[in-house]
């Protein structure tokens, strides 16, 4: 799951959606500092302070993911994907298609969740707006231990930078993922990956409703 499936449904609880996307903030910002369920579960006491919020958010993220990521759904769409980007990159060592199959089925459910009430995404980033990002940081670090100085500098960015309306066209998405590629030191996907990313978006969407039951 990526950001916008995460935190969709906690619109109105803005330090509980800023918990949602921490692990993902993190894994950008800041890859070094990593949350785990054991140091953050003592935080969120059920009060409404935002460290509570914050560390109820992260939870939520990592139960989603740990549940997400061992669908049979999950395991045959990224496999299918997979194999459409393997065909693709013959010849060419620089790309890891697991790892493309895995991101793009993350970031097609997020566009179909985006696609179906575009209002959402709107009072998603609104939400975030009203969150302190140095309080994130703060309440992050607490729950750490490797502290982090850089979270609170990228938050601003994210939400100014709006790139979840990107997945809605291949051809914008494809520039997006070319962002995460060099982020991690992967060659770059060539144009020919618009035509994988549409019809993945086919592949996606027809295993939605196994991939986020009851959330479409």
């Amino acid at each position: 799951m990526n950001y916008f499936a995460h935190g969709f449904r906690f619109i109105d609880r803005p330090y509980f959606l800023a918990g949602t996307a921490v692990p993902d903030w993190l894994s950008v910002a800041d890859r070094a500092t990593r949350m785990r369920t054991v140091t953050v579960a003592p935080f969120a006491d059920g009060t409404n302070s935002p460290q509570a919020e914050v560390a109820a958010g992260i939870l939520q993220h990592l139960s989603d993911d740990q549940w997400f990521h061992n669908t049979r759904a999950f395991f045959e769409v990224t496999g299918e994907l997979t194999r459409q980007f393997r065909e693709i990159l013959v010849g060419r060592d620089d790309h890891h298609p697991s790892f493309l199959g895995h991101i793009v089925t993350e970031l097609i459910l997020d566009g179909i969740l985006v696609r179906q009430d575009e209002s959402l995404l709107e009072r998603y980033y609104l939400a975030l707006r009203q969150i302190s990002p140095q309080i994130v940081q703060e309440v992050v670090n607490r729950m750490v231990k490797q502290p982090t100085s850089r979270l609170a500098m990228f938050i601003p960015l994210f939400q100014q930078e709006g790139f979840l309306w990107d997945y809605l066209q291949p051809d914008r998405m494809l520039v997006r993922l070319n962002q995460v590629l060099r982020r991690v030191k992967l060659g770059s996907l060539p144009l020919e990956a618009e035509r994988v990313l549409a019809a993945a978006w086919t592949v996606v969407e027809s295993r939605a409703g196994e991939l986020l039951p009851g959330l479409l």
